[in-house]
């Protein structure tokens, strides 16, 4: 089967499985605010749940980029930044007087929006007050995502200083033309000297995050663009597929005709290029969408099978217990999801009025843990196993992954299921196969398309 038939036969609309079950499944008519406190001391009551991650949703930007999925609020206004750090500090107050005593933040991710719309006190004062409410375990790990045109000397400075060590530069693509199309102009020259400050400054990984099938892109120029990345040789990088969703996202990812975007082919050919370059200097793929160098810790978790994945993407920690804070951040203690108001108007409302901003839920059932697991294993690992005794029996998965199997994309020994080298393009197809909730609805267009 030619290259193009496998798009043709696999590109179909699917999860990218950041939750099992996915955020449009979760069970919302038997979820209220307090089942997530309860879930919260239930699954604290295993040790290994006391080591926790945070991950803080800082939600502003100046301008609007038009490929972005984010929840974001837009504005030039800086006067709001204050106002949002006391309230995350208030709902953290609020949510860790219900944790065990010996609880201890082990990795917290600034994400958004724009972390560095924020200035460099007003995040120095953030990380303060969340190690005052709760202590920082002693080899915590902190990142942060990086806008390369609002990131400042002083950012990387003072942060580091703080003790991050990881940073996160937003790149997508440096042909102008696609800048132009999804309103995102950077400078090549800009991210470059970003990126030699913070190397300057002792951020030990540095991260560049490229997108492929953006408007606009074309292979002449996504080749220039995966250059000039290895020029730069960040530690990771990730390769992420545009997830065209404007029925989603509204008016944000309106900003271009679909016409501009690349066919399915030229999308998979963008992926491969950019997937073999960063693989013949010295790149190790890890996971879905990620290539690490072969000392940066993700690349060793990966290769002593402790890589972690949650709403944050891949983690080297293996901690089933997340904390999302902010407007619309997601929690995770493994028994349950819970996630906060979308709206940062709503939010502030009901942190300022004392109350846990939550808006919605799931509570996952035993069905709902197994299959997660396995999700994660295919996510992480490339392979998973199930008994003969597993409730999964009933759900006929081998049968359901046969095709991917007669088109050697993944193998099927003794209930072990293994992603071979040529399916990782397509383990979102692999992971559906578990999905209970996935294959009973037809209202498949909530999702992007698998390639």
């Amino acid at each position: 089967m030619t290259a193009s038939e496998f798009i043709q036969k696999y590109n179909v609309p699917g999860p990218r499985y950041t939750s099992y079950p996915p955020v449009p499944y979760w069970n919302l008519q038997q979820w209220e605010s307090a089942n997530w406190i309860s879930l919260l001391r239930k699954a604290q009551n295993n040790e290994t749940n006391r080591k926790l991650s945070l991950y803080v949703h800082l939600p502003y930007c100046d301008s609007l980029c038009t490929f972005c999925g984010c929840h974001k609020h837009i504005t030039k206004n800086h006067a709001v930044e204050s106002r949002y750090i006391d309230a995350v500090l208030k709902e953290w107050t609020l949510i860790a007087k219900n944790l065990h005593p010996e609880s201890e933040i082990e990795e917290i991710h600034l994400g958004g929006g724009t972390p560095t719309f924020f200035a460099p006190d007003e995040l120095v004062r953030l990380i303060t007050g969340l190690k005052e409410i709760l202590p920082f375990s002693n080899d915590v790990e902190l990142s942060f995502e990086a806008h390369p045109n609002s990131t400042s000397e002083e950012h990387l400075e003072k942060l580091n200083q703080t003790g991050f060590k990881r940073i996160s530069f937003g790149i997508q693509d440096y042909d102008p033309v696609v800048q132009q199309a999804i309103h995102r102009i950077q400078p090549v020259e800009q991210v470059a000297s970003c990126h030699e400050k913070a190397q300057k400054y002792g951020f030990t990984s540095i991260s560049h995050d490229l997108v492929f099938g953006l408007p606009k892109q074309s292979i002449k120029g996504f080749q220039n663009t995966v250059k000039q990345t290895l020029l730069l040789k960040p530690d990771r990088i990730s390769l992420y597929s545009y997830a065209h969703v404007p029925w989603v996202k509204g008016t944000g990812q309106r900003g271009f005709d679909d016409a501009d975007l690349p066919s399915p082919e030229l999308k998979r050919r963008l992926y491969e290029y950019a997937k073999n370059s960063f693989l013949e200097e010295g790149y190790l793929e890890i996971g879905m969408d990620h290539f690490a160098l072969p000392n940066d810790t993700l690349a060793v978790a990966a290769a002593r099978k402790k890589l972690h994945r949650n709403f944050m993407g891949y983690t080297t920690t293996q901690n089933e217990l997340l904390i999302g804070l902010g407007m619309s951040a997601i929690s995770d203690c493994k028994l349950g999801f819970a996630q906060n108001e979308k709206s940062v108007s709503e939010y502030l409302q009901r942190v300022e009025g004392g109350e846990l901003p939550l808006t919605k839920g799931h509570q996952l059932t035993e069905s709902d843990l197994e299959i997660r697991r396995h999700i994660l294993n295919l996510m992480c690992q490339f392979e998973t196993t199930f008994p003969d005794e597993s409730i999964l029996n009933e759900a006929q998965i081998c049968e359901k992954l046969a095709e991917l199997a007669e088109d050697n994309l993944i193998s099927i020994q003794n209930r072990t299921i293994t992603v071979l080298p040529a399916g990782i393009p397509f383990v979102r197809n692999c992971c559906m196969a578990f999905d209970t909730y996935f294959e009973h609805d037809i209202a498949t267009r909530k999702f992007s398309m698998t390639i």
